[in-house]
């Protein structure tokens, strides 16, 4: 079938046609008024053979004359890409040869290097190319509609360029169109000296809400007004870059999304999010709260497969409301401002009640306040003591895990999963390890409000460097032994692909360098490790092999990670002295305690990171039966691969194993959807019920001479090359380069060996990266907007930890 009429084209027919005929084909089917035309299938392309014949027969039963000639590829105007641009479009084509050359120049624009770099961006691997064949129109003004507002991605919301005479004007950039937002029921007011009156627009508006209720998302669509006066759509496609909607709970409410202070922005998985909440929620039933098993946490809200908050009822309560910013400064300026805004919005105005029961928190805080405060004063007395303490709730907590035998059922597993995996780990101290945990955290923040004035934060900041006791520190230096290991081995290690490492490693084929016993303790681990959806080192330690061959390229010794911890810590101990003796001219009384809890800080703070580290071998083992059960379904053909079970929650696998239900269709549709989130560039930190981006209506703050801003995450300075990293599986880092990342979790810690500094998009002092990068006395600024984006990898950039600026001093080499 080389052509075909758009008026029998639809939507099921994309291979054939592409994405942009395929819309046109509905748009003509609902009734809208499009230019006639036919399409040029992708048989010819794939045959490559223009058919000139039947072409310039259908162009002169269209009427001859002038004509448009678009491209039409198959991965074009899909739900996750636009591929806006990308393929080349000719306008005012007239007569057969310019008809051949026009179809011809489509075909190769889809090889240009911008189509080829957007697919591989995409994920696209490969894609054929229709050509789309309309009648020209004359437009007196022409322009773009999005349905949604594109930038904020308020749904509640229309957005309209308009320029005079050819759209082509607006979409490329060309000019500055005329720009309308026209709120959801408020009436469409013109400009002044604008190109479209009030009924163009409500023509406008009223058109995209037919297009979104027929294609059933909000649309991207390209229209013209002709002379006289009538409008032309001329395309509709989704707007691929919106962030997914909240659920509708019919009221406006707040989120906040809470991954990123644990370095974590992927996406999670749905089996993830449902293990999250039935664990956390034990914790809460061990105090005495009532929790709902249909949805154990329901302010802890999974949006885009990110983990939300539910703010609304605390911005609302008139005594919170006043606090809650203050409370969020951990999550970064931006967050915070945002918050700020919907304390201001009318929407949020105060009402009547609690956001929870009090009778509930009462009886919390009585089961917790004793052993709280005798957990924390012993702490504090015997900081030792509490340390072994807290290593031995570790163990027991692994002990008493008794996972499943091998013949257990899929029924039972399930039970296990859902009853007993979490049970010893969720108890209200964790073991004991709870209090000496939240004593360090004390201990190393206490100072800066005692010393405010005395010391400065980068003085602080070098108390918390070296800090001994912390499991992912002592987890990266113990990979560092494992390539000191491989040094002997060096040229096998460095050079071979991770991936083939790894395989060789399980085959025994590899040299002994203590990767056993490195995955006996810590194959548990992994980047975004909470998510037990996601595969552990002991799975595929392709990862540490990559990390391994990053240390080979250590030739400096005093670069060595060890000789830089070391030093670190120092560096620490000689400014608790300097501190001490300067505190007590200045400061007599406020100074003693203070220097009290630096040195406590020394003794505790490092244990922060050991609270999620005896939750991981739960998640390790939950994920192991999991998967058994996942191989079962296998078997049943209730799933297509046993890892399938991630893309389900607790009830619908109940579903599968006691009532045969089979989910592969909802495992297709949600594993798309998560490789598609695994690509989004950027997460809201603060969402609206409407999906507006809170952070997007703040004023952008304009670099100033090349100076990017964000928050101090580690103090000191460095300068080096950046090194743009989106995912650390695999990724390479050249010693004394600057990492540059969307955010970091304990699973990007061991690229921090080599690095001189860090930059992140997202994250909180508290953060586990930035805790780590303090404890390895490299700089770290965080929270800068789009730095994955704004620094490329190659460039010169200098990171001032304590001023929270990143300096751009340079272009990138050329083969970078």
């Amino acid at each position: 079938m080389g052509l075909i009429r758009l008026s029998e084209i639809d939507r099921s027919m994309v291979d054939l046609v592409g994405g942009k005929a395929a819309g046109l084909g509905e748009m003509v089917k609902a009734g809208e008024r499009v230019p006639d035309g036919f399409c040029l299938t992708v048989e010819p392309y794939l045959a490559r053979d223009l058919p000139e014949a039947d072409l310039l027969d259908a162009y002169e039963r269209l009427g001859g004359g002038r004509v448009a000639v678009r491209s039409s590829a198959t991965a074009e105007d899909l739900p996750d890409a636009s591929f806006a641009g990308q393929q080349d479009t000719y306008l005012n084509i007239e007569g057969a040869d310019e008809l051949f050359d026009a179809v011809r120049r489509c075909w190769v624009s889809l090889h240009s290097e911008r189509a080829v770099a957007y697919r591989a961006a995409a994920g696209i691997d490969d894609a054929a190319m229709a050509v789309v064949i309309q009648r020209m129109v004359d437009p007196v003004v022409a322009g773009v509609t999005f349905t949604a507002n594109p930038i904020t991605g308020c749904r509640t919301e229309t957005v309209i360029d308009a320029a005079p005479g050819l759209g082509t004007a607006v979409v490329d950039g060309s000019v500055v169109p005329d720009h309308y937002v026209l709120s959801r029921n408020a009436p469409a007011t013109p400009n002044p000296d604008g190109c479209l009156d009030g009924c163009q627009l409500e023509q406008l508006r009223e058109a995209g809400r037919r297009l979104q209720r027929h294609f059933g998302v909000p649309q991207d669509i390209e229209w013209a007004f002709d002379g006289e006066g009538r409008l032309w759509l001329l395309q509709s496609r989704p707007i691929t870059t919106l962030f997914p909607l909240p659920p509708d709970t019919g009221d406006t409410r707040l989120y906040l999304e809470i991954g990123h202070i644990q370095g974590m922005l992927r996406p999670c998985t749905p089996m993830g999010v449902a293990l999250l909440k039935t664990g956390a929620a034990m914790w809460f039933k061990s105090l005495g709260a009532k929790v709902d098993p249909r949805d154990p946490l329901p302010r802890l809200v999974p949006i885009g497969g990110r983990l939300y908050l539910d703010l609304t009822d605390f911005v609302r309560n008139k005594a919170m409301r006043k606090q809650l910013p203050t409370s969020l400064e951990i999550y970064g300026p931006r967050v915070r401002s945002a918050v700020n805004r919907a304390i201001d919005d009318p929407r949020f105005a105060p009402r009547r009640g609690l956001p929870f029961r009090p009778g509930t928190a009462l009886k919390a805080a009585a089961r917790l306040m004793l052993p709280a405060i005798a957990g924390f004063v012993s702490s504090l007395a015997r900081p030792a003591a509490a340390r072994a303490r807290a290593y031995r709730g570790v163990e027991e907590i692994k002990s008493t895990l008794t996972p499943p035998p091998e013949s257990a059922t899929a029924a039972e597993r399930l039970r296990w999963v859902v009853e007993d995996s979490h049970k010893t780990v969720m108890s209200p101290d964790m073991k004991g390890i709870l209090w000496p945990l939240m004593a360090g955290i004390v201990a190393g923040t206490t100072p800066a409000g005692l010393l405010d004035e005395v010391a400065s934060p980068e003085e602080l900041d070098t108390v918390l460097g070296g800090m001994p006791h912390n499991v992912t520190t002592e987890m990266d230096l113990a990979l560092w032994d494992l390539a000191v290991n491989a040094r002997a081995h060096g040229d096998l290690f460095s050079s071979t692909p991770p991936e083939q490492l790894a395989a060789r490693y399980f085959a025994g084929e590899l040299p002994d360098i203590g990767m056993a016993a490195f995955l006996d303790r810590y194959g548990m681990r992994a980047a975004a490790e909470v998510d037990v959806g996601v595969p552990r080192w002991a799975e595929d330690p392709a990862p540490l092999f990559a990390t391994i061959a990053n240390y080979l390229r250590v030739d400096n010794p005093e670069q060595a990670p060890d000789r830089r911890f070391a030093a670190a810590a120092a560096k620490a101990e000689e400014m608790i002295e300097t501190l001490s003796r300067r505190v007590r001219s200045q400061r007599p009384i406020r100074g003693r305690v203070a220097v009290f809890f630096m040195r406590r800080s020394r003794q505790l703070t490092g244990l922060r990171e050991i609270g999620k580290f005896a939750w991981l071998p739960a998640i390790q083992a939950s994920r192991r039966q999991l998967l058994l059960i996942g191989e079962d379904l296998v078997a049943r053909e209730l799933l297509e691969r046993a890892d399938d079970i991630m893309f389900l929650d607790l009830e619908q696998v109940h579903a599968a194993v006691h009532g045969g239900t089979d989910h592969r269709e909802l495992v297709t549709l949600r594993r798309a959807a998560h490789e598609r989130e695994q690509r989004r560039p950027t997460v809201p930190g603060a969402l609206l019920s409407d999906g507006t981006d809170l952070e997007a209506l703040a004023p952008a703050v304009p670099a100033d001479n090349g100076v990017l801003v964000g928050m101090s995450g580690a103090a000191g300075r460095a300068t080096g090359r950046a090194r743009v990293i989106h995912d650390p599986s695999g990724a390479h880092i050249e010693p004394g380069e600057i990492l540059v990342a969307p955010t970091t979790d304990p699973g990007w810690t061991p690229l921090f060996l080599t690095a001189a500094g860090l930059v992140t998009e997202t994250g909180s002092p508290v953060a586990h990266g930035p805790t780590v990068a303090r404890e390895y006395g490299i700089p770290a600024v965080i929270c800068v907007r789009n730095a994955t984006r704004e620094i490329r990898t190659g460039q010169l950039i200098t990171v001032d930890g304590a001023a929270g600026t990143v300096r751009v001093e340079g272009i990138p080499p050329a083969d970078s």
